[in-house]
């Protein structure tokens, strides 16, 4: 699974690198402790070209009468997306791209203490999370939501965990939002081994009010 990440590229440089155009009320970066609900970066093909914009973590399906009706589903497993009724239709229709710096993920000691471990490309260049968006409208109100699509982990990453978010290369970018045909189920795997690298983190990081820069910094004990 995916549960937190963080994003430290400037709004400008996400536009640049994915050839989208921002709108004018982004989040505020750097955020080195992204949490389910939060409103996070997202690139969507819109009117043959590319937009940054806004949207919540953790999808909401049309059905659910109210925001907090059923979990938060800010994951999607990549081997049921196509079947479940709350991704089936998005992940035919509404694909997106979620930027991120890096992601977090736990495992555990012998008394059971949670140990954060933080995951990034071994290049320090940026992630593309595969994503799927739905608007979700009640009352006149609309909100626009998105999850990360996660697969079987692999590589370094299944030391430490069962599952991953999937990771779009950039010359898979067009493939998944739609832009370059059929083919986007393909891209739904594990990133290739050596891609990825991931340190310990401190545990400070296990409260989701934490932040600033020093919850990536690589920790040993």
């Amino acid at each position: 699974m995916c549960g937190r990440f963080a994003i430290t590229l400037p709004p400008d440089a996400m536009a640049q690198l994915f050839e989208a155009r921002p709108d004018n009320d982004l989040p505020m970066v750097p955020n080195y402790n992204v949490c389910p609900t939060d409103r996070i970066h997202v690139v969507r093909s819109e009117d043959g070209g590319r937009r940054l914009v806004a949207m919540r973590w953790g999808l909401i399906p049309r059905w659910y009468k109210a925001p907090n009706d059923g979990p938060p589903l800010f994951n999607a497993r990549a081997e049921t997306v196509a079947e479940k009724p709350a991704f089936r239709e998005a992940a035919h229709a509404r694909r997106c791209l979620i930027p991120a710096s890096g992601c977090y993920e736990w495992t555990k000691d012998p008394s059971g203490a949670r140990l954060p471990w933080y995951i990034r490309k071994a290049d320090a260049a940026p992630l593309a999370f595969a994503g799927l968006w739905q608007d979700w409208t009640r009352d006149g109100e609309t909100l626009r939501t998105c999850t990360i699509v996660t697969c079987a982990a692999a590589g370094e990453i299944a030391a430490i965990h069962h599952r991953m978010p999937v990771i779009v290369a950039p010359e898979d970018w067009a493939k998944w939002l739609g832009e370059a045909g059929h083919g986007a189920a393909t891209l739904m795997r594990p990133a290739p081994a050596g891609t990825l690298v991931l340190h310990r983190v401190d545990p400070a990081v296990n409260s989701n009010r934490a932040s600033g820069p020093d919850l990536i910094v690589p920790n040993s004990a």
